[in-house]
């Protein structure tokens, strides 16, 4: 009844639902579309329908409002932050690039949209060593996940400046995670996201963000996989790929953000339209560029 309710507010809105893949099971299962944050950034900008309801956390639905301003873009769970993002402000951002003047700003898109506006272009965990070496700088500052931003560096010829920033979920897998689950399951290939610590990206055998470990995952001939990012993830793999074993780095990898969207928050947001996004237009305008910039390498 619920489900229908949903369905049906969605088509008198004319509403789109984009979710992350690591939001609840349910949410993924209604969602129009399912991705990372590069999908998604994408399906904003694209976008026909009149109202974006986006299940993911609040610097995913800025940068859909900054991509569509003239939508009325929603957000079910006001109160789903990142940490990695609340790691970094606009004012430290600006007093830290005077000590390098030289250097462009890549800025991860897990990041609050005045620190976007502060920087030369975003990326993401699926594009940053492409967006890195497309620049004609010689120094990049690379903010705000040290780890991620350690991943593109051994990727580049480029002096890469590392923020001290980290994901919680990603930052906490260790050696001993991977040599449990190597144990436990022999057979299994590791994928992990950039976002891990780099002695753990040494460990696996393949890194991707996670539109990439959908892909492989599908298309590999292995039959079993140790999952290296949050637990959300295993949701899609499975129901992606029935005849396969997925199995968790950790069963702990849960951001606990991701997972405060419901279906009675999602079904009040259609139908109150609230809690919407909005940037402010000067701090919009600037961070437009930015994501596009990514957008057209």
């Amino acid at each position: 009844m619920l489900i229908d309710d949903i369905l049906r507010l969605k088509e008198k809105r004319n509403a789109v639902i984009l979710a992350h893949n690591y939001q609840p099971g349910e949410i993924q299962d209604i969602a129009d579309l399912l991705g990372d944050s590069l999908e998604l950034s994408r399906a904003a900008a694209r976008e026909e329908a009149d109202v974006i309801v986006f299940c993911g956390v609040d610097f995913m639905a800025e940068t859909a409002a900054i991509l569509s301003p003239e939508k009325n873009v929603i957000m079910p769970e006001s109160g789903a932050g990142c940490p990695m993002a609340q790691m970094i402000s606009a004012e430290r951002l600006k007093e830290f690039k005077k000590d390098y003047p030289n250097a462009a700003v890549v800025c991860y898109v897990n990041s609050p949209a005045e620190v976007k506006a502060e920087s030369d272009i975003c990326c993401t965990s699926a594009n940053g060593v492409e967006v890195v070496n497309s620049l004609s700088e010689d120094q990049v500052i690379f903010v705000p996940d040290r780890n991620l931003g350690h991943y593109v560096s051994r990727h580049t010829d480029k002096d890469v400046i590392l923020w001290d920033g980290y994901c919680y979920v990603h930052d906490r897998y260790t050696l001993e995670d991977v040599q449990k689950e190597r144990a436990a399951h022999p057979h299994a290939e590791l994928l992990v996201h950039p976002e891990c610590r780099p002695e753990v990206v040494d460990e696996a055998d393949f890194v991707y963000s996670t539109a990439g470990i959908a892909r492989h995952a599908k298309e590999s001939k292995m039959k079993e996989f140790i999952i290296g990012t949050e637990v959300g993830m295993n949701y899609r793999l499975k129901k992606e790929n029935p005849d396969k074993e997925f199995y968790p780095l950790s069963e702990g990898a849960v951001c606990v953000d991701m997972k405060k969207t419901t279906l009675e928050k999602l079904h009040r947001s259609l139908e109150t339209l609230e809690p919407r996004v909005v940037v402010p237009k000067d701090i919009a305008d600037r961070a437009r560029g930015a994501i596009e910039r990514m957008l057209a390498v």
